[in-house]
């Protein structure tokens, strides 16, 4: 366990969950999501139909920020609130929060430990080739596939999963592939394209975007214990920031998963002249993410 150089009374501040910031935070993303949704909506059939799928997947896969507030419980300081934003924007990125939390979790514990680290556990090393296939998305969604029936079929397997948590991993699994078939099968009978339109296509469009995100956290980080050295902080611009709930904080997150993501900032403020992977903007972190793999 790293060692703050925080005093007790400077972190408590930090650590107030409200429901205020959170929901202000949600209303706006939500706004431009419908914006966003007005957009593909008049661009129907032009040229600007991509462009504005693009930006409504962008807007859709960065609701990821909030679901992964909901695993630490620090989003909203209504847990019925915070459940059901967690539900929501699992379904739309096949992320059920359950089983979610419990990897994410696992993930904190053993951060940049190949050994034991969900993250890590199965997945090959990167290299140029590889870093470029996962800015696709395409491994995202096809592991996330393979999970939603492992759990369904009640064969999950994984060592950080306990046992009492099973049980409402799998239902949680079902209910989503239930609501999937459903939402399919009415697409089909109906004829709507209306969901390609506004959720398949524009997430699939939208997840390299993340993944640009995600992958700037911990790749290219040494495979140590240390979040000052496993864990890179990104100095991102205001609006990525604000669209990713401060997501670019991400050493002060592992250092203190306790602290919402309103107050980041804050504690980014006191601990960064102890952080070792400090990036200024998410093109420079890539650069030095490609330097470091192999051909």
């Amino acid at each position: 366990m790293a060692v703050l150089p925080v005093t007790a009374d400077a972190l408590r501040p930090l650590l107030r969950v409200s429901d205020g910031p959170g929901l202000r935070r949600l209303a706006v993303h939500l706004a431009l999501i419908v914006a966003a949704g007005g957009l593909v909506w008049d661009s129907r059939g032009s040229v600007w139909a991509l462009p504005s799928m693009s930006l409504l997947g962008v807007l859709e896969v960065a609701l990821f920020a909030p679901l992964h507030e909901t695993t630490h419980r620090t989003p909203f300081r209504s847990p019925a609130l915070t459940w059901t934003i967690g539900l929501l924007a699992g379904f739309l990125l096949v992320l059920p929060p359950r089983w979610f939390r419990h990897f994410h979790l696992a993930h904190h514990r053993h951060a940049q430990d190949r050994a034991r680290d969900p993250e890590l556990l199965d997945v090959p090393p990167l290299n140029r080739s590889r870093y470029a296939y996962r800015l696709t998305g395409i491994p995202y969604w096809i592991g996330t596939v393979r999970v939603l029936l492992r759990n369904a079929a009640d064969r999950a397997e994984e060592p950080w999963l306990p046992p009492h948590a099973r049980a409402s991993v799998v239902r949680e699994a079902r209910l989503y592939l239930a609501a999937y078939a459903l939402l399919g099968a009415a697409t089909v009978a109906t004829r709507m394209t209306l969901p390609l339109w506004f959720w398949v296509g524009p997430v699939l469009l939208g997840q390299p975007v993340l993944r640009w995100v995600l992958m700037a956290e911990h790749a290219g980080c040494a495979e140590v214990v240390d979040p000052y050295s496993n864990t890179r902080t990104t100095l991102a611009p205001w609006l990525l920031r604000y669209l990713f709930w401060n997501a670019n904080f991400h050493a002060e997150h592992h250092l203190a998963p306790g602290v919402p993501f309103h107050a980041l900032p804050r504690m980014h403020e006191l601990i960064r002249d102890r952080l070792m992977r400090l990036d200024h903007g998410y093109a420079c972190a890539h650069r030095g993410i490609r330097s470091s793999l192999p051909r």
